[in-house]
């Protein structure tokens, strides 16, 4: 089923809203676009992963300010891109900081109040099987979701115990648990 620009726009107004759903959407849709762009320029899938994680962390922080007259996809890559630049420089001048351009102040909460389809499938898996399926997962993901479904812990704690801002830690969390949903799946 193709996905209509009517659709991208709803979804994006959701989002705007905070919408749980329409951040997921947006994610799950756009993911291998900006995680391929990412791998053409780094050649590295762990940092391809961690910018393309970085980049929707900072649109759906910065989703109000998105101007519909342009192409999401395009507003994406543009973030993505510039991502990527910030962290080519501060290699090459081997700067190393734990910060992002947005304060604690700056950053606005992805709703999360209700379970997802993916939490729900996640709690109806007996312990044993779920434990190895989340063994097949990159060991960021499995770090994520053992902090915060074994250890219970909350968003910022999970933020300040693996020093990495907030959005970065939800945008990991929210893909951690689709991959781990579609691995479930698969074996079902």
């Amino acid at each position: 089923m193709e996905i209509t620009s009517e659709e991208i726009t709803l979804h994006i107004e959701r989002a705007k809203k905070g919408k749980q759903g329409a951040f997921k959407f947006l994610l799950d849709y756009y993911w291998n676009e900006v995680f391929g762009f990412q791998m053409k320029r780094v050649r590295n899938e762990h940092e391809a992963e961690d910018i393309t994680i970085e980049t929707f962390a900072k649109a759906f922080d910065k989703i109000e300010t998105f101007d519909e007259k342009y192409t999401f996809s395009t507003w994406l890559i543009t973030i993505s891109k510039n991502i990527q630049i910030d962290k080519t420089r501060k290699k090459n001048a081997s700067i190393y900081s734990n910060t992002t351009d947005t304060s604690n102040e700056q950053i606005q909460k992805i709703a999360d109040h209700s379970p997802t389809p993916e939490d729900k499938l996640i709690r109806e898996q007996n312990l044993d099987e779920l434990l190895r399926y989340i063994k097949q997962l990159k060991p960021h993901y499995q770090e994520v979701i053992n902090l915060r479904y074994f250890q219970e812990m909350s968003y910022n704690d999970i933020s300040e115990t693996l020093e990495e801002p907030l959005n970065n830690v939800k945008v990991r969390l929210l893909r951690a648990r689709k991959l781990l949903a579609e691995i479930i799946t698969k074996k079902d």
